[in-house]
């Protein structure tokens, strides 16, 4: 009995990397996924760094003290629900607006769910940098804006990579709950392979769907870690 579930899985992947529409319908579901996972990934890096320094900015600003509730508020919300709630809320509330792209939603959705982990990863990282580091800024005539981006910053993004790239990690994964929408990614166009009448079952469209995530994820990884030696070689000059 094994051994011919094993065999009709085996056909079952055969045939879908042997036929045409199915890898059509795949690629269509790996380009919606790589869309939503890098477009949310640009959002997040950037409101992730503006909540940070907003976070570490020391002021006495009336101004300052209403962003920085604000961005606690944010991180805490973001952080503290979970992720197909705010996809939902996002689709069916708050942009819910006909013709609306749900590309778009899903791309604020993702993004602004990981800006507030990367925010509080480039935040640790820059505390982690020695006060000495800004107070020598500072002694050399430089305002603290410049401190923070010319001596600061470069040293806390060597030191948050590892973490930022774990979050990209996990970001591509949970993209795969976008079929609660109603979008055709990866995962979703895998369950209609599975359900159709020509595979014997769920399990080698959904194989495939997983090889395809792992291929992602090992490329991005390999990226990270060819960064994190780059900079460690720029250390050692």
């Amino acid at each position: 009995m094994l051994f011919n579930l094993n065999g009709t899985f085996i056909q079952d992947v055969v045939k879908i990397f042997t036929s045409a529409e199915y890898m059509e319908m795949l690629l269509e579901g790996l380009k919606c996924t790589l869309l939503i996972s890098f477009g949310a990934a640009m959002v997040g890096i950037l409101l992730g760094m503006l909540v940070a320094v907003v976070k570490i900015i020391p002021s006495k600003s009336p101004v300052m003290k209403v962003l920085n509730v604000v961005c606690d508020v944010y991180t805490t919300i973001f952080r503290g629900t979970p992720m197909a709630l705010q996809l939902f809320l996002m689709a069916f509330v708050i942009f819910a607006i006909r013709g609306f792209p749900m590309e778009l939603v899903a791309i604020l959705a993702f993004g602004i769910n990981s800006g507030a982990y990367v925010s509080e990863a480039i935040r640790a990282g820059i505390l982690s940098v020695d006060i000495g580091q800004t107070e020598a800024g500072r002694a050399l005539g430089l305002s603290y804006g410049k401190t923070m981006w010319k001596i600061v910053i470069p040293q806390a993004i060597k030191n948050v990579i590892p973490a930022i790239g774990n979050e990209l990690i996990a970001l591509i994964k949970e993209t795969s709950i976008v079929s609660m929408v109603g979008m055709y990614d990866l995962t979703s166009v895998a369950k209609i392979l599975g359900g159709g009448r020509y595979l014997a079952s769920y399990i080698a469209p959904m194989t495939v769907a997983a090889l395809f995530y792992l291929a992602i994820v090992y490329s991005l990884t390999f990226v990270i870690k060819l960064i994190e030696r780059r900079l460690r070689a720029s250390d050692k000059r």
